[in-house]
């Protein structure tokens, strides 16, 4: 099942609740937070206290990437908060295996996420443990960004790993997702749809979000 899942991040935080509920009602199925430090990637949104009233207002499941350092000190904090599902980074959490059994112990789905620049190679002592895999297909920090277009590269290399070693971990894409690439990215390979400016900034959500899953319908 393909999952659409905007990103709060995109979203007024001045009317945080009202935002969410109208993506809810346009028909997301997950809703997406981008957890920022301002350490490991240079910029800083929000922490597990949001996360919880973002919990409070929606039914949705909450998907949280970690972009922060240090990020086994606060798995128990967003689990406590809601998440559904929690990603870290490959590229700074050294003991990654620890860190992904952590986060199922808190009965909360785990993720890896790799940067535009990292290889899907780098999974391959740790995509048997996880539920799924986050490709970042913009530079993390910043919503509104271009996608990188040989991320659908990597679509297909760890789409063939995933095979390869018969497991059912699910794709996750996030930066530069819309309408005039999700049916590509689907085909390629992808389950849940990280979309921020696409839904969040657009005058008829309703409009996309339909238009999204009717594109995800016909991508075979």
């Amino acid at each position: 099942m393909k999952k659409i899942c905007p990103s709060i991040l995109s979203a007024d935080f001045s009317k945080l609740a009202d935002e969410i509920k109208d993506v809810e009602s346009a028909g997301a199925d997950i809703i997406h937070c981008d957890i920022m430090d301002g350490h490991f990637v240079p910029n800083i949104s929000f922490g597990p206290d949001i996360v919880a009233k973002v919990n409070e207002i929606t039914n949705l499941p909450l998907d949280v990437h970690l972009m922060i350092d240090d990020a086994d000190r606060f798995i128990g904090n967003f689990a406590d908060a809601g998440a559904d599902f929690i990603s870290v980074h490959y590229e700074n959490n050294i003991h990654l295996n620890r860190l992904i059994n952590k986060i199922k112990s808190f009965n909360v789905k785990a993720g890896v996420v790799l940067n535009p620049a990292s290889p899907v190679c780098l999974l391959n002592d740790i995509i048997e443990y996880v539920d799924f895999v986050l490709l970042m297909s913009v530079n993390p920090g910043f919503g509104g960004q271009k996608f990188i277009q040989n991320s659908f590269d990597k679509i297909h290399v760890l789409k063939k790993m995933i095979k390869e070693k018969n497991l059912s971990c699910q794709i996750e894409i996030d930066g530069g997702v819309g309408l005039e690439n999700i049916k590509s990215l689907s085909v390629a390979g992808v389950n849940m749809f990280v979309c921020g400016a696409s839904i969040f900034k657009s005058k008829d959500r309703k409009t996309v979000i339909s238009k999204m899953k009717d594109l995800l319908a016909i991508a075979v």
